[in-house]
């Protein structure tokens, strides 16, 4: 029997033990599911072993994580695969078509909240190396599984496990999957993340909410001189304003932008699926770039004043924007966060009192694309769905990847099996059955592929 008609053989049994998985509430940023996580932590502490793999519960100053090892030949490459068990809160729930904990499958997809992230896509890797096991005896590889319980609330305690454990994690390369497809079709291999810094700014007026027509016209309005300063914060051209922002981006490489020109236009699907007349970035730069290449500056949302019912007709005593900026590889976190409160405060008036805090981030990563592991992953995927992927980058982030990086010294190879669509973090998130499968196929295929790469 081969791995993949081991997959075929135990469809309904990896689909009901999916299910399971999906149904613990594991969210990880509400205190009342602790238990839920805990539990959910234990079933699969539970499942790995009865695999084959030799497990352990790790205790954090939060919720634990899971390790997980099967060790074959220390000749062998060793790969550490990542994921993450926790999950967002499910909010807001009247716009679920099903309970977001009771999975269930409609139109060919299953609809669950951490189907797609990232408990969907991890169960597969676990359930392609499971057939792998048991149809061969063995595995190519040595493996190690490090799945956490605090990815959505920044995987504050997994660092330090990363650097107290570097012995015992060390491997040859990462695998993750907690990324997308390029398209319904269309398999991608994701080479580079985008990193992120992050603010909020507080402008402060009167010490209290005045009277707009005893006041009005004497002093500033916070939230007019916030609007005035957010206006500021790009010029007409769309590049971001703050001094030295750009100082350490380096230029798209001609080897991009031949990548970029593979793919199909991205200008029309993103105005078909977010509704809007018209693209719009920073210019001299197609979409892509934009999106993977260039670094950003967004305000997230905007406080201040009444926003009630009716009028009320007042100055307000303070308001405040939430600032995220996605950085490119080289640019430092801490140091943007700084340029960025030392431009507001300049731009500010003498009227106002301006405090600026900010939570630093991640930096952006890329992985080698002239190294074997990519290639190696190519051909996987390639073998699992049936056509050859092209190779992307992402604008979000996932802060991990650049610890195991700076801490373990690893490169990640980034395999989306999910789609952009599949609205994650949202409600009705799903994963489609057929995107399941073809993962589960290829994370048959990978170990053999990653077993070939010499050191």
């Amino acid at each position: 029997m081969t791995p993949v008609e081991y997959l075929r053989k135990t469809e309904k049994k990896r689909m009901d033990e999916l299910f399971t998985f999906l149904s613990f509430p594991s969210v990880s940023a509400k205190s009342e599911h602790k238990k839920d996580i805990a539990a959910c932590a234990d079933w699969l502490t539970k499942h790995l072993k009865g695999i084959g793999f030799k497990t352990r519960l790790v205790k954090t100053k939060g919720h634990p994580l899971v390790f997980a090892e099967y060790k074959v030949d220390k000749k062998l490459p060793t790969v550490l695969y990542y994921g993450h068990y926790d999950v967002q809160p499910p909010e807001p729930l009247d716009l679920w078509k099903s309970e977001p904990f009771k999975p269930q499958i409609r139109g060919g997809a299953i609809y669950a909240r951490g189907a797609c992230d990232d408990k969907g896509q991890v169960f597969a890797h676990i359930k392609g190396l499971e057939a792998v096991i048991k149809a061969t005896g063995s595995l190519p590889v040595n493996v190690k599984l490090l799945i956490e319980g605090e990815e959505e609330t920044h995987s504050v305690n997994l660092p330090e496990f990363l650097r107290k454990s570097k012995k015992q994690l060390a491997a040859d390369i990462v695998v993750v999957s907690d990324t997308s497809q390029f398209a319904k079709d269309q398999p991608a291999v994701t080479f580079g993340l985008r990193g992120i810094a992050v603010g909020e700014v507080f402008v402060y007026g009167p010490n209290r909410d005045v009277h707009s027509g005893t006041y009005g016209g004497t002093i500033a309005n916070p939230i007019n001189v916030l609007c005035d300063m957010v206006a500021q914060l790009h010029d007409k051209n769309g590049k971001v304003a703050v001094p030295g922002f750009y100082s350490k981006v380096k230029q798209i490489t001609p080897w991009l932008r031949k990548q970029y020109k593979k793919l199909p236009s991205r200008d029309a699907r993103l105005k078909q699926e977010l509704k809007v007349p018209a693209v719009h970035g920073e210019k001299g730069y197609s979409s892509y770039e934009r999106a993977w290449d260039r670094p950003t500056l967004d305000v997230n949302g905007i406080t201040g004043g009444y926003q009630g019912e009716g009028a009320k007709t007042i100055i307000p005593a303070y308001a405040s924007c939430k600032i995220t900026m996605r950085l490119v590889p080289n640019q430092d976190p801490n140091d943007i966060c700084r340029k960025l409160e030392r431009y507001l405060k300049k731009i500010a008036p003498k009227s106002v009192r301006v405090k600026v805090d900010t939570g630093g981030g991640a930096k952006g990563v890329v992985v080698p694309t002239d190294g074997p592991w990519l290639d190696a992953a190519a051909r996987a995927i390639e073998k699992g769905f049936g056509k050859k992927p092209v190779f992307m980058k992402e604008g979000g982030s996932i802060p991990i990847v650049v610890d195991f990086k700076e801490v373990l010294g690893l490169d990640t190879l980034l395999i989306g099996l999910g789609q952009n669509d599949d609205n994650i973090h949202s409600p009705n998130e799903r994963f489609r059955v057929r995107d399941f499968e073809r993962g589960c196929k290829t994370a048959t295929f990978l170990p053999f592929e990653l077993a070939e790469v010499k050191g």
